[in-house]
Protein backbone atom coordinates (compact mmCIF):
# COMPACT_ATOMS: atom_id res chain seq x y z
CA UNK A 1 0.00 0.00 0.00
CA UNK A 2 2.83 2.38 0.76
CA UNK A 3 3.88 2.32 -2.88
CA UNK A 4 0.43 3.21 -4.15
CA UNK A 5 -0.74 6.13 -2.05
CA UNK A 6 1.97 8.74 -2.75
CA UNK A 7 0.87 8.78 -6.37
CA UNK A 8 -2.63 9.60 -5.22
CA UNK A 9 -1.56 12.69 -3.33
CA UNK A 10 0.24 14.34 -6.17
CA UNK A 11 -1.75 13.21 -9.19
CA UNK A 12 -5.27 12.93 -7.83
CA UNK A 13 -5.83 14.89 -4.62
CA UNK A 14 -4.39 18.28 -5.64
CA UNK A 15 -6.72 18.59 -8.61
CA UNK A 16 -9.19 16.04 -7.42
CA UNK A 17 -12.38 17.21 -8.96
CA UNK A 18 -12.04 18.91 -12.33
CA UNK A 19 -15.33 19.11 -14.15
CA UNK A 20 -16.57 16.82 -16.88
CA UNK A 21 -18.57 17.61 -19.99
CA UNK A 22 -22.10 18.91 -19.62
CA UNK A 23 -24.62 16.13 -20.06
CA UNK A 24 -27.98 16.91 -21.63
CA UNK A 25 -30.43 17.04 -18.77
CA UNK A 26 -33.37 14.68 -18.78
CA UNK A 27 -35.35 17.14 -16.69
CA UNK A 28 -37.60 19.64 -18.44
CA UNK A 29 -36.12 23.17 -18.52
CA UNK A 30 -39.46 24.33 -17.08
CA UNK A 31 -38.45 22.66 -13.82
CA UNK A 32 -35.01 24.29 -13.65
CA UNK A 33 -34.08 27.72 -12.33
CA UNK A 34 -30.70 29.30 -11.68
CA UNK A 35 -30.20 31.57 -8.69
CA UNK A 36 -27.21 33.54 -7.44
CA UNK A 37 -26.48 33.67 -3.74
CA UNK A 38 -23.37 35.09 -2.08
CA UNK A 39 -21.06 34.26 -5.03
CA UNK A 40 -22.63 30.82 -5.55
CA UNK A 41 -24.52 29.95 -8.72
CA UNK A 42 -27.20 27.34 -8.04
CA UNK A 43 -29.39 25.58 -10.58
CA UNK A 44 -32.54 24.16 -9.00
CA UNK A 45 -34.11 21.16 -10.73
CA UNK A 46 -37.18 19.25 -9.63
CA UNK A 47 -39.55 19.61 -6.69
CA UNK A 48 -38.95 16.63 -4.40
CA UNK A 49 -36.60 16.10 -1.46
CA UNK A 50 -33.92 18.83 -1.40
CA UNK A 51 -30.44 17.60 -2.27
CA UNK A 52 -27.41 19.88 -2.48
CA UNK A 53 -24.94 18.56 -5.06
CA UNK A 54 -21.44 20.00 -4.66
CA UNK A 55 -18.66 19.48 -7.22
CA UNK A 56 -14.98 19.45 -6.39
CA UNK A 57 -11.87 21.45 -7.17
CA UNK A 58 -12.10 23.22 -10.54
CA UNK A 59 -15.37 21.41 -11.28
CA UNK A 60 -18.53 22.71 -12.85
CA UNK A 61 -22.02 22.04 -11.53
CA UNK A 62 -22.69 19.96 -14.65
CA UNK A 63 -20.67 17.13 -13.16
CA UNK A 64 -23.82 16.20 -11.20
CA UNK A 65 -26.36 16.70 -13.98
CA UNK A 66 -26.67 13.07 -15.05
CA UNK A 67 -26.96 11.96 -11.42
CA UNK A 68 -29.66 14.54 -10.78
CA UNK A 69 -31.61 13.35 -13.81
CA UNK A 70 -31.37 9.75 -12.62
CA UNK A 71 -32.85 10.67 -9.22
CA UNK A 72 -35.94 12.36 -10.64
CA UNK A 73 -38.76 12.86 -9.80
CA UNK A 74 -38.14 12.19 -6.12
CA UNK A 75 -35.56 14.89 -5.43
CA UNK A 76 -35.07 18.60 -5.91
CA UNK A 77 -31.46 19.03 -7.03
CA UNK A 78 -29.53 22.15 -6.11
CA UNK A 79 -26.54 22.01 -8.47
CA UNK A 80 -23.85 24.18 -6.91
CA UNK A 81 -21.31 26.12 -8.95
CA UNK A 82 -18.47 27.25 -6.68
CA UNK A 83 -16.84 30.58 -7.57
CA UNK A 84 -13.57 30.58 -9.47
CA UNK A 85 -13.97 27.07 -10.88
CA UNK A 86 -14.77 26.08 -14.46
CA UNK A 87 -15.03 29.66 -15.66
CA UNK A 88 -17.23 30.99 -12.83
CA UNK A 89 -16.26 34.43 -11.50
CA UNK A 90 -13.70 34.24 -8.71
CA UNK A 91 -13.99 35.63 -5.21
CA UNK A 92 -11.16 36.37 -2.77
CA UNK A 93 -11.10 34.45 0.52
CA UNK A 94 -8.50 33.75 3.19
CA UNK A 95 -9.81 30.21 3.75
CA UNK A 96 -11.63 28.90 0.70
CA UNK A 97 -13.27 25.91 2.38
CA UNK A 98 -14.60 27.81 5.39
CA UNK A 99 -15.87 30.59 3.15
CA UNK A 100 -17.72 28.17 0.89
CA UNK A 101 -19.07 26.17 3.87
CA UNK A 102 -20.57 29.33 5.31
CA UNK A 103 -22.12 30.33 2.00
CA UNK A 104 -23.65 26.89 1.52
CA UNK A 105 -25.16 26.87 5.00
CA UNK A 106 -26.49 30.40 4.46
CA UNK A 107 -27.99 29.34 1.12
CA UNK A 108 -29.75 26.37 2.72
CA UNK A 109 -31.16 28.62 5.45
CA UNK A 110 -32.21 31.31 2.99
CA UNK A 111 -34.07 28.75 0.86
CA UNK A 112 -35.59 27.23 4.01
CA UNK A 113 -34.40 23.75 3.05
CA UNK A 114 -35.43 21.21 5.67
CA UNK A 115 -32.48 18.94 6.53
CA UNK A 116 -31.29 18.71 2.92
CA UNK A 117 -29.26 15.74 1.82
CA UNK A 118 -25.79 16.79 0.67
CA UNK A 119 -23.81 14.97 -2.02
CA UNK A 120 -20.22 16.10 -2.48
CA UNK A 121 -17.36 14.94 -4.68
CA UNK A 122 -13.72 15.32 -3.63
CA UNK A 123 -13.35 18.92 -2.37
CA UNK A 124 -17.14 19.06 -2.46
CA UNK A 125 -17.18 16.08 -0.12
CA UNK A 126 -14.95 17.98 2.33
CA UNK A 127 -17.44 20.85 2.20
CA UNK A 128 -20.32 18.46 2.88
CA UNK A 129 -18.51 17.12 5.95
CA UNK A 130 -17.76 20.65 7.13
CA UNK A 131 -21.41 21.64 6.79
CA UNK A 132 -22.54 18.68 8.91
CA UNK A 133 -19.86 19.43 11.53
CA UNK A 134 -20.83 23.11 11.76
CA UNK A 135 -24.60 22.59 11.71
CA UNK A 136 -25.29 19.00 12.80
CA UNK A 137 -28.99 19.62 13.46
CA UNK A 138 -29.70 21.31 10.14
CA UNK A 139 -28.11 18.95 7.61
CA UNK A 140 -29.57 15.64 6.45
CA UNK A 141 -27.83 12.54 5.07
CA UNK A 142 -24.41 12.91 3.44
CA UNK A 143 -23.13 11.08 0.36
CA UNK A 144 -19.36 11.59 0.16
CA UNK A 145 -17.84 10.61 -3.20
CA UNK A 146 -14.14 9.67 -3.23
CA UNK A 147 -13.22 12.05 -0.43
CA UNK A 148 -11.12 11.62 2.69
CA UNK A 149 -11.35 13.77 5.84
CA UNK A 150 -7.70 14.75 5.36
CA UNK A 151 -6.10 14.12 2.01
CA UNK A 152 -2.77 15.39 3.32
CA UNK A 153 -2.42 12.26 5.46
CA UNK A 154 -2.75 9.71 2.65
CA UNK A 155 1.01 9.49 2.20
CA UNK A 156 1.79 9.80 5.89
CA UNK A 157 -0.99 9.10 8.41
CA UNK A 158 0.95 11.07 11.02
CA UNK A 159 0.82 14.25 8.91
CA UNK A 160 -1.00 17.29 10.29
CA UNK A 161 -1.64 20.80 8.94
CA UNK A 162 1.30 22.26 10.91
CA UNK A 163 3.73 19.64 9.57
CA UNK A 164 2.50 20.13 6.00
CA UNK A 165 2.24 23.92 6.07
CA UNK A 166 5.69 24.60 4.57
CA UNK A 167 4.99 22.18 1.71
CA UNK A 168 1.53 23.69 1.18
CA UNK A 169 2.95 27.21 1.05
CA UNK A 170 5.62 26.13 -1.42
CA UNK A 171 3.02 24.36 -3.57
CA UNK A 172 0.78 27.43 -3.67
CA UNK A 173 3.68 29.74 -4.50
CA UNK A 174 4.86 27.40 -7.25
CA UNK A 175 1.42 27.25 -8.83
CA UNK A 176 1.12 31.03 -8.85
CA UNK A 177 4.65 31.51 -10.21
CA UNK A 178 4.48 29.00 -13.08
CA UNK A 179 4.12 30.42 -16.56
CA UNK A 180 0.95 29.67 -18.50
CA UNK A 181 2.47 26.78 -20.47
CA UNK A 182 3.89 25.12 -17.37
CA UNK A 183 0.67 25.52 -15.43
CA UNK A 184 -1.46 24.09 -18.25
CA UNK A 185 0.88 21.11 -18.54
CA UNK A 186 0.63 20.47 -14.80
CA UNK A 187 -3.16 20.62 -14.74
CA UNK A 188 -3.39 18.42 -17.84
CA UNK A 189 -1.13 15.77 -16.32
CA UNK A 190 -3.04 15.80 -13.03
CA UNK A 191 -6.32 14.72 -14.63
CA UNK A 192 -4.96 12.11 -17.03
CA UNK A 193 -6.19 9.16 -14.96
CA UNK A 194 -9.30 10.61 -13.33
CA UNK A 195 -11.83 9.15 -15.76
CA UNK A 196 -12.02 6.29 -18.24
CA UNK A 197 -13.20 7.97 -21.45
CA UNK A 198 -10.67 10.09 -23.40
CA UNK A 199 -13.34 12.67 -24.20
CA UNK A 200 -14.01 13.11 -20.49
CA UNK A 201 -10.31 13.59 -19.78
CA UNK A 202 -10.17 16.17 -22.56
CA UNK A 203 -13.01 18.08 -20.95
CA UNK A 204 -11.32 17.86 -17.56
CA UNK A 205 -8.28 19.54 -19.05
CA UNK A 206 -10.39 22.37 -20.46
CA UNK A 207 -12.22 22.95 -17.19
CA UNK A 208 -8.89 23.13 -15.38
CA UNK A 209 -7.62 25.78 -17.79
CA UNK A 210 -10.88 27.73 -17.40
CA UNK A 211 -10.58 27.84 -13.60
CA UNK A 212 -9.07 30.84 -11.85
CA UNK A 213 -5.51 29.93 -10.92
CA UNK A 214 -5.43 31.86 -7.64
CA UNK A 215 -8.69 30.24 -6.55
CA UNK A 216 -7.34 26.78 -7.36
CA UNK A 217 -4.08 27.43 -5.51
CA UNK A 218 -5.86 28.85 -2.47
CA UNK A 219 -8.38 26.00 -2.42
CA UNK A 220 -5.59 23.41 -2.49
CA UNK A 221 -3.83 25.22 0.34
CA UNK A 222 -7.09 25.32 2.30
CA UNK A 223 -7.54 21.56 1.86
CA UNK A 224 -4.01 20.93 3.13
CA UNK A 225 -4.76 23.03 6.20
CA UNK A 226 -8.08 21.32 6.93
CA UNK A 227 -7.96 18.08 8.91
CA UNK A 228 -11.43 16.68 9.67
CA UNK A 229 -10.38 13.26 10.97
CA UNK A 230 -11.39 14.12 14.55
CA UNK A 231 -14.07 16.80 13.97
CA UNK A 232 -16.21 14.30 12.01
CA UNK A 233 -17.01 12.69 15.37
CA UNK A 234 -19.54 15.52 15.81
CA UNK A 235 -21.55 14.59 12.71
CA UNK A 236 -24.99 13.23 13.58
CA UNK A 237 -26.26 12.70 10.03
CA UNK A 238 -26.10 9.29 8.34
CA UNK A 239 -23.06 9.17 6.06
CA UNK A 240 -22.39 7.06 2.96
CA UNK A 241 -18.85 7.16 1.56
CA UNK A 242 -18.31 5.94 -2.01
CA UNK A 243 -14.67 5.25 -2.84
CA UNK A 244 -12.59 4.53 -5.94
CA UNK A 245 -9.46 2.39 -6.13
CA UNK A 246 -9.10 0.92 -9.65
CA UNK A 247 -6.95 3.77 -10.96
CA UNK A 248 -4.24 2.92 -8.43
CA UNK A 249 -4.10 -0.82 -9.10
CA UNK A 250 -1.02 -0.45 -11.36
CA UNK A 251 0.81 1.03 -8.35
CA UNK A 252 -0.01 -1.89 -6.06
CA UNK A 253 -3.29 -0.76 -4.52
CA UNK A 254 -6.09 -3.27 -3.94
CA UNK A 255 -9.71 -2.76 -3.08
CA UNK A 256 -9.00 -4.02 0.44
CA UNK A 257 -5.99 -1.77 1.01
CA UNK A 258 -7.81 1.30 -0.30
CA UNK A 259 -10.87 0.51 1.81
CA UNK A 260 -8.59 0.37 4.84
CA UNK A 261 -7.30 3.87 4.10
CA UNK A 262 -10.91 5.10 4.06
CA UNK A 263 -11.80 3.15 7.20
CA UNK A 264 -8.81 4.57 9.07
CA UNK A 265 -9.56 8.17 8.15
CA UNK A 266 -13.28 7.82 8.96
CA UNK A 267 -12.66 5.90 12.20
CA UNK A 268 -14.01 8.70 14.40
CA UNK A 269 -17.37 8.84 12.58
CA UNK A 270 -19.86 6.44 14.17
CA UNK A 271 -21.96 4.38 11.80
CA UNK A 272 -20.27 5.51 8.59
CA UNK A 273 -20.93 3.21 5.66
CA UNK A 274 -18.11 2.78 3.13
CA UNK A 275 -18.64 1.22 -0.30
CA UNK A 276 -16.01 0.78 -3.02
CA UNK A 277 -16.60 0.88 -6.77
CA UNK A 278 -15.07 -2.07 -8.60
CA UNK A 279 -14.04 -0.25 -11.77
CA UNK A 280 -14.59 3.50 -11.47
CA UNK A 281 -11.85 6.09 -11.30
CA UNK A 282 -12.12 9.35 -9.35
CA UNK A 283 -15.16 10.65 -11.23
CA UNK A 284 -17.48 7.85 -10.19
CA UNK A 285 -20.57 9.71 -11.38
CA UNK A 286 -19.27 9.13 -14.93
CA UNK A 287 -17.16 5.99 -14.66
CA UNK A 288 -19.64 3.92 -12.64
CA UNK A 289 -22.90 5.86 -12.89
CA UNK A 290 -25.42 3.04 -12.43
CA UNK A 291 -23.62 1.79 -9.32
CA UNK A 292 -23.36 5.30 -7.86
CA UNK A 293 -27.01 6.11 -8.61
CA UNK A 294 -28.16 2.81 -7.08
CA UNK A 295 -26.11 3.48 -3.95
CA UNK A 296 -27.57 6.96 -3.57
CA UNK A 297 -31.15 5.79 -4.18
CA UNK A 298 -30.86 3.07 -1.57
CA UNK A 299 -29.20 5.34 0.99
CA UNK A 300 -31.79 8.10 0.57
CA UNK A 301 -34.58 5.51 0.59
CA UNK A 302 -35.81 6.47 -2.88
CA UNK A 303 -37.81 3.99 -5.00
CA UNK A 304 -35.59 1.71 -7.06
CA UNK A 305 -35.47 2.26 -10.83
CA UNK A 306 -36.98 -0.69 -12.74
Amino acid sequence: MSTARPRRIYSIAPLAALALTAWATLVSPAHAATVRFQDLQVEVIGSGRPVLMIPGLNSGADVWRETCAALQPQVQCHLIQLPGFAGAPAVASDDFLSAMRDRLLAYSADRKLDHPAVIGHSLGGVLALQMAIAAPHKIGPLVIVDTLPYFGAVQNPAATPPTLKPMAEQMRAGMLAADATQYAAQTDAAVANMAHAPEHVATLKQWGRDSDRATTANAMYSMTMTDLRQPIAGITSPVLVLGAWAAYQPFGATEASTRQVFATQYAALPGVRIEMSRAGHHFLMWDDPRWLQTQIRGFLDLPAVP
